[in-house]
């Protein structure tokens, strides 16, 4: 299809940075004519960045951006046959519905029959005929939406750009304007390209998504292609609900996950490779308990109104819960002159006493020195300890500038790890020492608490293959006091969504069963 398509847009390893940090990471992408384009991506991922680039109000640092043949990298907007609709939509507020679509007009000094002709032909398009001299201030939402399109494309742009334009609408206007935004571009027939986090948005109206990720492309295809078949675990996640399982390629057609071997059409793997394993929730039927190719209990029945969406849980989870000892502010802290030490308490595994090293125990205590006037920080220069490969307590003193150390105290336990042979795996955990500010001050708390704690999760049969973990607690970060919180750390286990039209009780032992082609191999992505 591509092939008879005339190719007009293409980036060529496009690098942008701000700060120092890398937003684009040498983007290669090509856009046909006529095409409905959506960049899609979490925030941050540099979707915005590369709409704005083509748009003209940002140089890339370092490629071409090449439109019908031609660099236009240097090119200022105005010269760019490019039109963009923002998300907010920047209507001019004095001006009624029919002067705003029709100023760029006014400004190339067309006659008014021919500005007249062509704007009335765009209330028509968009559904607003009749409204020329509405004031667009007491316009909807999605009026409003509807003028800055008709303003952009009155300018017959070969490439019209939309940088989420639907955002601002309640969920309802929203699926409206999907509609007639693919209808507007079939009808006009020229290129969009539309940036948006929202996948559902992407599905309905696109011809081809690009999936970004962090400033590079993960994968390029039609709704279809990245729905049935995403590259990796992150597009899968990202694009429609999935159950993603870790898994291993057998060979050619044979994969293996949770203790089980099943047929798949997948091929060019190489033997006992590890994949991730992606069957979509519409793509599993429950059976009688016995009769499926695994089976589990049921643990919670949703109605989603078409269907009920029915978690099935086919291996058990393993967690562990620890003691979070809350300190009031400034507990851990000393100081004199302009320089601030501080440092927790905490608790040592008897098993890694032979590994640790200084910045092991600065790590552990979280122990840092900092200026109480610039807030810039300074070295933990010594660490003092009596610390022995014994189980017992011990003290460990830290050192920064100006003589100021603190010191704190180390229990060194046999550290409790919860095992769970049915899932083949292992957690553990320790109790630890943080204060108020602490915990408020924390800009991702889950990852922190993980830190914190020690929390760790592994195979049984391989402990180097580790085990994601989940946290959960039942405190308010933000208005957390002085006393001990239990923390829990905790893996999912093993737990299948399904959508389904017939009713299942919750508790209920069940079978579940797919056919091969249901089994989509994915290579494993680091993240």
């Amino acid at each position: 299809m591509d092939q008879e398509k005339k190719k007009i847009i293409q980036f060529k390893n496009i690098v942008k940075k701000f700060d120092d940090q890398i937003i684009l990471k040498g983007i290669d992408l090509d856009i046909y004519e006529n095409e409905f384009v959506t960049l899609l991506g979490p925030s941050g991922c540099g979707k915005t960045t590369l709409l704005r680039i083509l748009g003209g109000f940002l140089e890339p640092d370092k490629g071409e951006v090449i439109v019908d043949g031609k660099d236009i990298s240097k090119l200022p907007p105005y010269k760019r046959e490019l039109n963009t609709v923002f998300q907010k939509y920047a209507l001019f507020p004095n001006m009624n519905v029919f002067d705003n679509i029709a100023f760029g007009l006014k400004i190339k000094k067309m006659s008014k029959d021919v500005i007249e002709q062509k704007v009335m032909k765009m209330l028509k398009l968009i559904g607003l005929e009749g409204y020329e001299n509405k004031d667009v201030t007491l316009m909807s939402g999605g009026q409003q939406q509807r003028v800055a399109i008709a303003r952009a494309l009155v300018n017959e742009p070969s490439v019209l750009l939309l940088d989420e334009p639907l955002s601002a609408l309640d969920l309802k206007l929203r699926k409206e304007m999907q509609y007639e935004l693919k209808r507007i571009q079939q009808e006009v027939g020229i290129t969009f390209i539309f940036v948006t986090h929202d996948q559902e948005e992407a599905l309905t109206m696109s011809d081809k998504i690009v999936v970004m990720k962090e400033g590079e492309i993960q994968q390029v295809g039609t709704p279809q292609d990245i729905y049935n078949e995403p590259v990796n675990r992150y597009v899968a996640r990202f694009i429609g609900e999935s159950n993603i399982i870790p898994g291993r390629m057998i060979h050619d057609k044979l994969v293996r996950f949770d203790d089980h071997n099943f047929e798949c059409v997948d091929v060019g793997y190489k033997e006992n490779e590890l994949v991730d394993v992606i069957i979509r929730p519409e793509d599993i039927d429950i059976v009688p308990e016995g009769q499926g190719k695994m089976s589990g209990t049921v643990e919670s029945v949703l109605f989603k109104g078409v269907h009920y969406e029915v978690m099935v849980e086919t291996v058990p989870g393993t967690h562990v819960t620890v003691n979070m000892h809350v300190n009031k502010v400034g507990a851990n802290v000393k100081e004199e002159g302009d320089v601030r030490i501080s440092a927790n308490d905490f608790y040592l595994d008897i098993e890694d006493m032979k590994d640790w090293d200084d910045s092991d125990l600065i790590a552990r205590a979280d122990a840092q020195a900092w200026s109480k006037e610039t807030d810039e920080y300074f070295p933990i220069q010594k660490v003092d300890t009596d610390l022995k490969d014994e189980i017992g307590e011990y003290e460990i003193t830290f050192h920064t500038v100006n003589g100021l150390s603190i010191t704190r105290r180390v229990w060194v336990v046999d550290q409790k790890v919860v095992e769970n042979k049915k899932a083949n795996e292992a957690v553990s955990a320790f109790n630890f020492f943080k204060t108020v500010d602490e915990i408020k001050e924390s800009m991702a708390l889950d990852t922190d608490l993980k830190t914190w704690a020690n929390a760790q999760g592994w195979k049984l049969d391989d402990e180097n293959e580790t085990v994601d973990l989940s946290v959960d607690y039942n405190f308010d970060p933000e208005h957390i006091k002085e006393g001990i919180y239990k923390v829990t750390f905790w893996t999912t286990g093993r737990e299948f969504k399904i959508h389904t039209t017939d009713f299942v009780e919750e508790g209920k032992e069940v079978g579940l069963t797919f056919f091969p082609e249901d089994i989509h191999i994915m290579e494993k992505m680091g993240f």
